[in-house]
């Protein structure tokens, strides 16, 4: 089962806390595109999008979509003022090259060591890849948002990833309805809790070993 609207809403208010103004985002589908609409400054964040928009602001009021300007997701969007679009070529020029300071991406697993599996269940038809692997090797930070768990109640934060891989070694940080976690040098750092879970709730639902900080955090 699916994450209900106020956690999906919750995970992307505190994904939001790690944007700060001037910073080029690329968000990926799902959680991630809840992210803008707790982003304070959000005239001074310049969103991106891989099929070539940069500046993305407020989705549209009803009846007043464009059909020529959506994000990647294929959902229409608008322009803040100073916005632009282009074509993808020069979209994933940007993500190639570093250019975007943050990556939000949802996931099917993540490693204790920052692996990324996002993109296929095999034996499942799904369209591609898309820019997903562009963009967890070429931002400059990317982080996870996801249930903490499966459909089937596995853990998705593992020890070594079962799915194929996006992209090794690239997250940065892990954001679920139950907890915030970060990928170090020396491992997964459990970082802070959200109520109403616990210590246990967490370590049981992870199936990787999990370093807990010294300023862990109960919000």
């Amino acid at each position: 089962m699916g994450l209900g609207k106020n956690i999906r809403d919750a995970i992307a208010s505190r994904a939001a806390q790690e944007i700060a103004p001037g910073m080029v985002v690329n968000l990926g589908i799902g959680i991630p595109s809840l992210v803008p609409d707790f982003v304070m400054d959000k005239e001074l964040v310049y969103f991106q999008s891989e099929n070539g928009i940069l500046g993305i602001s407020d989705s549209p009021h009803a009846d007043e979509e464009d059909e020529n300007l959506c994000n990647a997701g294929g959902f229409p969007v608008t322009l803040r003022p100073g916005g632009c679009y282009f074509d993808s070529c020069e979209a994933f020029g940007m993500i190639r090259s570093g250019k975007i300071d943050l990556s939000i991406l949802g996931a099917l697993q993540v490693s204790s060591s920052g692996d990324l599996a996002n993109w296929i269940v095999p034996g499942k038809r799904v369209p591609g890849m898309g820019g997903a692997m562009e963009l967890a090797s070429g931002a400059k930070k990317v982080i996870v948002t996801m249930n903490h768990c499966d459909g089937q109640g596995r853990p998705k934060i593992v020890a070594n990833c079962s799915l194929p891989l996006t992209a090794p070694k690239c997250v940065h940080m892990i954001i679920t309805e139950k907890a915030v976690m970060t990928i170090e040098k020396e491992g997964l750092v459990l970082r802070e809790i959200f109520t109403p879970y616990c210590l246990a709730d967490v370590l049981d639902t992870i199936a990787a070993p999990v370093i807990i900080s010294d300023d862990l955090s109960i919000l």
